[in-house]
């Protein structure tokens, strides 16, 4: 065995929520290469050969139930990959809710337990969630499917925006918790990357940072420069590191912060909370 063995999922099981298009397929690709076994929940048709295939509806609590329990165990890495855009309905069950009550009870399963990881996909739009923590403090406590659904309607915050706020939340406040089980949580925060939904919002989404990308000589992102990174952090390499969003953004956001990209200093400042 070598040391960079600790970057490969010989052996490994890995689960790959919502992997059967854009950033999820590249991890779920990306995770049979490295040499883990491979299954994909989806409420989409997955075509990756090779990987288990399993239906599920992120907005349907008893339908996560059963893929949970037709997934069975052990789960070595847990990579939640699935998210809709506004407009969506059930955008905060598909993006948050089902998630975490899909964590919980692969955890109560048994399935997930010491060595294992979860790698969560945020966005631009969860940076800065530490200014809105005590809100989202209440949506954390309230652990039930139908309790946290129930919250973001109670709210009004049933959108894009709050749905990745509480994922980098949950993310950093369940660390502790998580790392008691022997169980690390990250997540990575993209910058714009070419994937279905973001060529269905592709105005807004791809052209976000636009003249950033232009002035630096770089393309948009692709799904598989996203996968490397969440892999990474579900992989024994990533040991140290728990309770994090990573920016996989390309260097956006601290150019903007820092002011050597002056052009993107006041939208990092607004989405970083800094202003």
């Amino acid at each position: 065995m070598s040391l960079f063995d600790a970057f490969r999922f010989d052996g490994k099981r890995v689960l790959v929520v919502g992997g059967a298009t854009g950033m999820g397929a590249a991890a779920a690709e990306l995770a049979l290469e490295a040499g883990a076994d491979v299954v994909v929940m989806d409420y989409a048709d997955v075509k990756l050969p090779g990987a288990k295939a399993i239906h599920v509806n992120l907005a349907e609590e008893d339908s996560i139930d059963a893929a949970v329990d037709e997934c069975e165990g052990p789960v070595h890495a847990l990579l939640a990959c699935a998210g809709v855009a506004d407009g969506t309905p059930g955008i905060e069950k598909i993006n948050f809710v089902g998630h975490r009550h899909l964590i919980d009870r692969t955890i109560e399963a048994g399935a997930l337990g010491r060595g294992a990881a979860i790698g969560f996909i945020s966005s631009a739009a969860g940076l800065g969630w530490e200014k809105n923590l005590a809100e989202l403090q209440e949506l954390l406590d309230t652990r039930d499917f139908a309790g946290g659904a129930a919250w973001f309607a109670e709210h009004d915050k049933c959108n894009y925006f709050w749905t990745k706020q509480a994922i980098c939340a949950y993310v950093a406040r369940e660390a502790f918790a998580m790392l008691k089980r022997g169980i690390r949580i990250n997540a990575i925060c993209p910058g714009p990357t070419d994937t279905p939904l973001a060529q269905a919002n592709k105005e807004l989404w791809l052209g976000f940072g636009a003249d950033f990308r232009e002035e630096a000589g770089v393309a948009t992102s692709t799904p598989m420069e996203q996968a490397y990174p969440l892999l990474f952090l579900c992989s024994a390499a990533a040991a140290g590191i728990n309770g994090i969003t990573l920016i996989t953004d390309q260097g956006y956001m601290h150019s903007g912060i820092t002011g050597s990209f002056p052009n993107a200093t006041m939208m990092a400042r607004v989405l970083m909370g800094r202003t």
